[in-house]
């Protein structure tokens, strides 16, 4: 474990306690080894002066929310040090109740809650407290005789708490056992099980007293066990597998969930261990980590029908809950993580977000079994332990007060031409939907163009069939699965007679406008399949009911495509597949119609550029936003019951009226 700390960079601070808390609390944030996404918590005692001008001791402690790694001052509550104090000595308080008390002593109303370890902080009488869950002290006490490991390799220079729940019942133990110690004679304190403290009255001794705690742990393991070495990859997950499991585990979370599979070499050597199934169900790393990871995770075998095996998950969660609950609410039975034997690992998250944490946490665990087995064996806390962590009264809290969300998330789709017009506009709209998007467009300038986690950038001519094979392959690698396909990519060709039209401008509007999109529907049905409330949406076009001359290889293509939507909707309909079409008309703002274009144009037939673009029965501009609305209307809830529909988004032409 390297020490980060920079003398320089301190010496900037120019001594001021919370920007040292600050520092040094990102300094720890920031080593995955030591906490993992809003883990462990940080504080500093701090006199400062009340409203009245009296010195007042306050423990400024890590705020609920805040992730070490990018934690501000304001990220730090106030609390007043001797309330905290005064309830280390109650016989009972409710976690609850902790939280209200810790509440009202803050000084500042406008911060966030206090760390539920706010109590335990104030009891160490030292200015700077440290906790973490470093993964190497966490694993040896995760070992048979793991007490003993401690003190063999700390000998007295560590305080040795058994497990207890976190919040005041850790408090209060660690009060009890300790009114009677010099703390000086300690350089950390170790909770089995769950992590480690340390503590000092400055900010670079604190910080270095853990570095020094971890790195004395790292060093036992290697010394013992050597190197973890990993095998080589055989073969990734199957796409239609990993979009199967994904359905059946959003079917269990009561919403559509992304499944982002790994199978880097460490995930599958973890997945290649004889007696995996075995030794990743004993239990977490850490009990913290259970609110997001659940107690185990999935156990997968074959590609044949993962959905069996979600389904004996979900009776076992069941059954566990049964054995330990006392009046909670159930929480949703499905997974949070899968074991793929032999390909790999899987996290399942409502978003992308949720999911990479998850898969974080789920590496650093295979990592410490790994190394725990080599130390005697994988070996966790009882299960009323972990049951009372993942059903804690402030989780249950949490439950109650949640929000809605978005209606798209968790939900995965495919558009192409969507570098620009109607096709940028349906991506992006589908995004602030909630959705992930693979983004397909033969104009490289889509490499790069949205630059964000939850958007898969391709550069695919569709008219080139393993590419678009590939394109849809890679989305469901990506994301899990696919549920919205809005195939939209699309040409206007040469304004030609049917005597004059050379045989390229014929081929190439139906190579693009119609046979792209039925390689690109076919690919995506198996997929589709097995999406959630899976919808496609066609962009035809106005030239279907109301074609005009000199556009016979455009217009005929559309009507093809309009036609192979009905079909599909037929055909499609017995698995839940919606087709609908748009019929959009006049959308100025794409990369079609320039300025000179719509002068000229307009000058034709005698109108200004505005009463061009307004020239319709409702007198209103159409863009290609209001196209992207429709399509997120027709993929969503309010299309869920209509398939086979032809929808014109056009401000009523009249021809087609």
């Amino acid at each position: 474990m390297k020490n980060l700390w920079s003398d320089t960079a301190a010496e900037q601070l120019g001594g001021d306690a919370l920007k040292l808390r600050v520092y040094s609390s990102r300094l720890l944030g920031q080593e995955s080894d030591l906490v993992l996404h809003g883990g462990g918590n940080t504080s500093v005692k701090i006199t400062q002066k009340d409203f009245f001008g009296a010195d007042e001791e306050l423990l400024y402690v890590k705020g609920s929310g805040w992730d070490l790694a990018v934690i501000e001052a304001e990220g730090f509550a106030p609390v007043r040090l001797n309330t905290l104090l005064k309830m280390a000595e109650l016989e009972r308080l409710s976690d609850s109740e902790m939280v209200r008390m810790q509440r009202s002593a803050m000084t500042d109303p406008y911060a966030p809650n206090p760390s539920v370890e706010a109590i335990l902080h104030a009891i160490i009488p030292f200015k700077y407290v440290d906790h973490t869950h470093a993964d190497a002290v966490v694993t040896i006490t995760n070992t048979p005789d793991g007490e003993n490991k401690i003190r063999e390799i700390y000998g007295d220079n560590v305080l040795i708490v058994p497990y207890v729940m976190p919040g005041f019942v850790l408090a209060k133990k660690v009060y009890q056992i300790t009114r009677d110690i010099d703390w000086s004679q300690y350089d950390g304190m170790v909770l089995l099980n769950h992590g480690v403290f340390t503590f000092d009255d400055d900010a670079k001794n604190c910080y270095g007293k853990m570095i020094s705690l971890v790195t004395r742990a790292e060093d036992y393991i290697v010394s013992r066990v050597g190197q973890l070495t990993n095998e080589n990859k055989s073969s990734e997950i199957e796409t239609l597998a990993l979009a199967q499991l994904r359905k059946h585990v959003s079917i269990y979370r009561g919403s559509a969930v992304y499944a982002v599979a790994d199978n880097d070499d460490s995930a599958y050597a973890f997945s290649c261990v004889d007696n995996v199934d075995d030794i990743a169900s004993r239990g977490p790393l850490t009990p913290d980590h259970i609110i997001r990871t659940k107690q185990l995770p999935l156990i997968v075998e074959g590609v044949d029908t993962p959905e069996l095996h979600v389904d004996g998950y979900v009776s076992a969660y069941k059954k566990y809950f049964e054995r330990n609950a006392n009046e909670q609410l159930c929480l949703d039975p499905a997974p949070r993580w899968a074991v793929w034997k032999n390909l790999g690992l899987v996290s399942f998250g409502a978003t992308l977000k949720e999911a990479d944490i998850i898969s974080d946490i789920s590496q650093h665990t295979i990592k410490a079994i790994r190394y725990a087995e080599k130390l005697g064996g994988w070996q966790t806390l009882p299960e009323n332990d972990l049951f009372d962590m993942e059903y804690w009264e402030l989780e249950q809290a949490k439950l109650k007060s949640s929000k809605a969300s978005p209606e798209f998330q968790g939900k995965i789709a495919l558009v192409t031409g969507a570098a620009s017009g109607i096709g940028e506009a349906c991506v992006n709209a589908l995004l602030d939907k909630g959705a992930a998007v693979s983004a397909l467009d033969i104009n490289p300038a889509i490499t790069g163009k949205y630059n964000r986690r939850d958007v898969l950038e391709v550069v695919c001519d569709v008219t080139d069939d393993e590419k678009l094979k590939q394109a849809v392959e890679d989305t469901v690698r990506r994301f899990g699965g696919l549920d919205i396909l809005v195939t939209n990519a699309g040409i206007f060709t040469a304004n030609e007679t049917i005597e004059d039209m050379a045989d390229e401008t014929w081929r190439l509007s139906m190579d693009i406008n119609l046979t792209s999109h039925q390689r690109l529907i076919k690919y995506c049905i198996p997929f589709l399949r097995h999406g959630i409330d899976p919808a496609i949406v066609i962009i035809a076009s106005k030239n279907v009911p109301a074609p005009g001359p000199g556009a016979s290889a455009y217009s005929s293509a559309k009507a093809g495509l309009t036609q192979l939507a009905r079909v599909a909707a037929f055909e499609l309909g017995k698995d839940g597949i919606r087709v609908n079409t748009i019929h959009p008309n006049a959308v100025f703002d794409t990369g079609v119609w320039t300025d000179e274009m719509l002068q000229g144009r307009a000058g034709s037939y005698g109108m200004s550029v505005d009463e061009y673009r307004a020239n319709n029965v409702l007198h209103t501009e159409v863009t290609s936003k209001n196209v992207a609305d429709m399509v997120c209307a027709m993929a969503g809830n309010t299309f869920a019951r209509t398939t086979g529909a032809q929808v014109p988004v056009d401000g009523g032409n009249e021809r087609v009226i």
